[in-house]
């Protein structure tokens, strides 16, 4: 019987063992969707003022970022017009130097043509100028001999 019994008591111990796991998983379920609800209280109570305050950070931030690249674009501008003055010094100092020489070439160039055109005998601007202006003396020499008279 002592057989008997050990086993009846070795079967209520698992029982009551089982039945006790059995509770404790009862009772941990139990608080893990408690804690569940809980959170979504919270979250919804904290939700709103949270997301707020996200808002409010990001609001910063984007401050911060176009107070950057406003910076970052004034120093780019600042350096483009630094570059632009320098390249507008150097092509008018270029240019300056090549009007110079267009001139140069200019003044060879007529010079060689008038004395081209000297040699074979049609007279120069300079030529023209001068008979010119003794032509205008003898009129009015002229004009003042036909007067007299």
């Amino acid at each position: 019987m002592s057989k008997v019994a050990a086993v009846k008591n070795v079967e209520t111990a698992i029982e009551d063992k089982a039945t006790t796991v059995l509770s404790d998983a009862k009772v941990y379920a139990r608080k893990i969707w408690l804690a569940g609800l809980g959170a979504y209280a919270k979250a919804s109570e904290e939700g709103s003022e949270y997301f707020k305050e996200l808002v409010k950070n990001g609001e910063g931030v984007e401050k911060q970022g176009k107070k950057l690249v406003d910076e970052q674009v004034e120093a780019v501008n600042s350096q483009i017009e630094t570059v632009k003055s320098t390249v507008t010094s150097n092509v008018s100092s270029v240019k300056g130097k090549f009007e110079v020489q267009i001139e140069k070439i200019e003044k060879a160039f007529d010079s060689r043509v008038a004395s081209g055109l000297n040699r074979i005998g049609i007279p120069s601007k300079q030529d023209i100028e001068v008979l010119s202006a003794k032509l205008d003396e003898l009129s009015v020499l002229l004009e003042h001999v036909a007067s007299t008279k």
